[in-house]
């Protein structure tokens, strides 16, 4: 979950997290326009099929640790740990580096921690559970359920969850920014995250066109709320987290971190300059990038949602009819995308980043979980390390968001 703030870095046009394709949008693209039709990138695995991916041997360990051990080298990311498997190939578990910086303390598959934008594949798995009890459609407008949206009355619920609804990323508004730095241990109401968006005008029209949005999600969360009856953190609690075996997963309603968890470090401070940012209250992202975990629940998660198993087929089918990103070989479904066949999604949020994926013609689990969110050449680190590993074990599906250079909006952002 990375915030937008032109005067502290650069926008890039990128699948970051959450800030997945961040592209400032001109005036000239508020015209309406026909939404592009959906595209199946998804096919079922038949049983037998396996991407080749190999078996997982002491020599394929051994190049992954140097791939692994040469972005941390590139990067200078303190401390990682990668979670790999396929069925009956073998299992890759590694951490390497440090998770505290002033202790020392290495880093362990064990620790919590912060997983960002993964947090929408918990909120939209959770909107798509009442879908299937039919107490919502993806295709009601949001102004059913939430008053005082900016042309609520045509954005959909499937606009919100497939990144196309055309509202302002309250991410990138600079008051936000300022609120936040001044003060990352104060919390944020869903209602204060929402007035940052709609003091913007709409970018387009509904279903135009792709750009990453958290207000969309903040959305949505409120929607599980009136639906449910329920708090967005305990609904998910007892419909997605307790289903899916998930123990290690918490969706925080303050800055409380469970013990033990790795230290995150960032430069999306007030001074732009590398801070300790564990403590930092995480209500911002509420809906979008609250949520915790540990590499053992993502490596069960990252199958889970791309398989359905909480949802119909129906349900599940439509959440990964995904739309074009603008980046090649990669699309953008309902909370969930698929880049090169893997399905899946990132998270950051300042001082941590995480990537959970899932490759169905292999049945493979990769999980990334690291304790920076520094930028490498403008490059999320969790994504090289995607790379670097898929390299290896599935070179035609190598995991990759490259950076383009953004547009430029009216305010020169």
């Amino acid at each position: 979950m990375r915030y937008s703030h032109t005067g502290n870095r650069r926008v890039c046009a990128t699948f970051a997290a959450l800030g997945i394709l961040v592209v400032p949008v001109g005036a000239g693209s508020a015209l309406a326009a026909e939404p592009p039709d959906p595209v199946a990138l998804v096919a079922a695995p038949s049983p037998s099929a396996d991407a080749g991916f190999p078996e997982l041997t002491p020599a394929v360990a051994a190049r992954l640790d140097r791939a692994v051990q040469d972005v941390m080298k590139e990067t200078g990311v303190p401390g990682v740990t990668v979670g790999l498997s396929a069925p009956g190939k073998g299992t890759y578990i590694r951490s390497f580096g440090i998770a505290d910086k002033a202790t020392g303390q290495p880093m362990n598959p064990g620790l919590y921690m912060r997983i960002g934008s993964e947090t929408k594949t918990f909120t939209v798995t959770a909107l798509l559970e009442l879908v299937d009890r039919g107490k919502v459609s993806v295709d009601d407008p949001i102004s059913k359920y939430v008053d005082g949206v900016p042309n609520g009355d045509k954005i959909t619920l499937r606009n919100l969850a497939s990144m196309r609804s055309g509202l302002f990323n309250y991410s990138a508004d600079e008051g936000f920014y300022k609120a936040l730095t001044s003060n990352p241990d104060r919390p944020f109401t869903p209602q204060e995250l929402l007035a940052y968006s709609f003091k913007h005008p709409i970018q387009f029209q509904p279903g135009a066109e792709f750009d990453y949005c958290n207000t969309n999600l903040i959305l949505l969360g409120l929607v599980v709320e009136k639906v449910s009856g329920t708090p967005l953190h305990e609904f998910i609690q007892k419909n997605v987290l307790d289903p899916a075996g998930l123990r290690h997963t918490v969706f925080p309603t303050d800055a409380a971190f469970p013990s033990p968890h790795a230290h995150g470090y960032t430069e999306q401070t007030a001074s732009g300059k590398l801070e300790d940012s564990t403590d930092w209250n995480p209500s911002w992202g509420w809906a979008a990038g609250a949520m915790i975990s540990d590499l053992q629940d993502l490596r069960t998660w990252a199958r889970v949602v791309a398989t359905g198993t909480l949802l119909t087929p129906k349900t599940q089918a439509e959440r990964l009819k995904t739309y074009p990103s603008g980046v090649p070989g990669a699309g953008y479904g309902l909370g969930i995308f698929n880049i090169q066949g893997w399905i899946g999604h990132n998270g950051s949020l300042p001082g941590y980043e995480s990537l959970t994926l899932y490759l169905p013609e292999a049945k493979a689990t990769l999980v990334v979980l690291l304790n920076t969110d520094v930028l490498h050449d403008n490059n999320e680190p969790s994504t090289l390390f995607g790379q670097a590993i898929t390299r290896i074990v599935t070179p035609g599906h190598v995991f990759d968001i490259p950076v383009t250079e953004p547009k430029p909006s009216p305010s020169g952002s």
